[in-house]
């Protein structure tokens, strides 16, 4: 609501320089009290698809968010037209602070850091034991991203008919991270979606892996009806049709309380925005010891206090030796 008038100061006025007819505009910004709360399920190309009160909503960021983007996941205020009837558009006027985010640059050099999911509970991380073969350093740098974001990581390993799991589980064994091990027949018959949906109940959890591992026919899986209904109501509303795994897409989850959200297929984790101090907070029995660790400790160096700290039986040397390993993906990128 605009104040002219003998209750208006200079800063509620702005002047656009150089214009004619220039007039005095209000700098206060409504309230919008009445918005609606929803959550983004999939963006695309400037459209955000939002789930409000039960219903597929399409909408536009509204101009006074400036250049804070929604990301999939996201808890939201909209306002506008939310019957989510063909062209109709919402406008989003509020994004809620984040309980996590998951983030990821194109590799480690690219300054640019995109956050890919909001307030994911943990993230599921798929990969193969065989056809493809397992890449442990993208697992790595996945588990760092996990860390780093606040996100409780799960390791989903498929394809156990075509090589057994006992050496990759073996590396990541001090990490205690719970895991899946399923095969060709149980991913093809729904066997698989029934071992890991345990594991997903009342969680918002985020699914990421590179191409072949099983990631998709997963998903599908667990939310067998929700793709469908979604992506083709925004398709029949927007007469788009790129919903697919090329953006991040949140389903409800089917038989449960949760939330899965499918991911693009990775080819590379790019952590140059990870900060080591944030990355120790997830290893509760080391984080301690860094009290005496010099000031911006890489936790891999002659000074580092977390040598002293083990050596005195405070914590296992597997850990700090994950720890450090872990770590050390963000200094190379060695092709995975």
């Amino acid at each position: 609501m605009r104040r002219y008038g003998k209750h208006t100061d200079e800063d509620d006025i702005r002047f656009r320089p150089n214009r004619k007819g220039n007039r005095p505009r209000s700098t206060i910004r409504p309230k919008h009290e009445d918005a609606a709360d929803g959550m983004v399920l999939t963006v695309d190309r400037g459209r955000l698809t939002c789930l409000v009160d039960g219903r597929v909503v399409v909408a536009m960021k509204a101009r006074e968010l400036g250049r804070k983007a929604a990301v999939v996941g996201d808890r939201v205020s909209l306002v506008g037209d939310m019957s989510g009837q063909k062209d109709t558009l919402a406008r989003i006027v509020r994004i809620a602070e984040r309980t996590s985010v998951l983030r990821r640059t194109a590799d480690d050099d690219d300054p640019y850091e995109r956050v890919v999911v909001a307030n994911a509970d943990q993230l599921a991380i798929v990969t193969a034991l065989a056809d493809p073969e397992p890449r442990p350093r993208l697992i790595d740098r996945c588990l760092v991203a996990a860390y780093d974001g606040g996100l409780d990581p799960l390791l989903i390993l498929t394809k156990s008919d075509l090589a057994p799991p006992d050496k990759l589980l073996e590396t990541y064994e001090t990490l205690g991270v719970p895991y899946v091990v399923t095969s060709r027949d149980e991913l093809a018959d729904g066997g698989a979606a029934e071992l890991v949906r345990g594991l997903l109940d009342d969680k918002v959890t985020a699914f990421v892996g590179h191409s072949g591992v099983g990631k998709t026919t997963l998903v599908n899986a667990l939310v067998p009806e929700e793709r469908r209904r979604v992506t083709g109501h925004v398709n029949a509303v927007t007469g788009r049709g790129r919903h697919t795994t090329t953006s991040a897409l949140a389903l409800p989850l089917s038989g449960a309380a949760g939330w899965v959200i499918d991911t693009p297929g990775v080819r590379s984790f790019g952590l140059n925005h990870v900060d080591p101090s944030r990355v120790i907070l997830a290893f509760p029995d080391l984080e301690p010891g860094t009290v005496n660790c010099p000031r911006a400790c890489s936790h891999d160096e002659p000074d580092c206090a977390l040598d002293a700290w083990v050596a005195e039986g405070h914590a296992d040397p597997a850990r700090l030796y994950s720890l450090r390993r872990l770590l050390e993906v963000r200094e190379r990128h060695d092709g995975d």
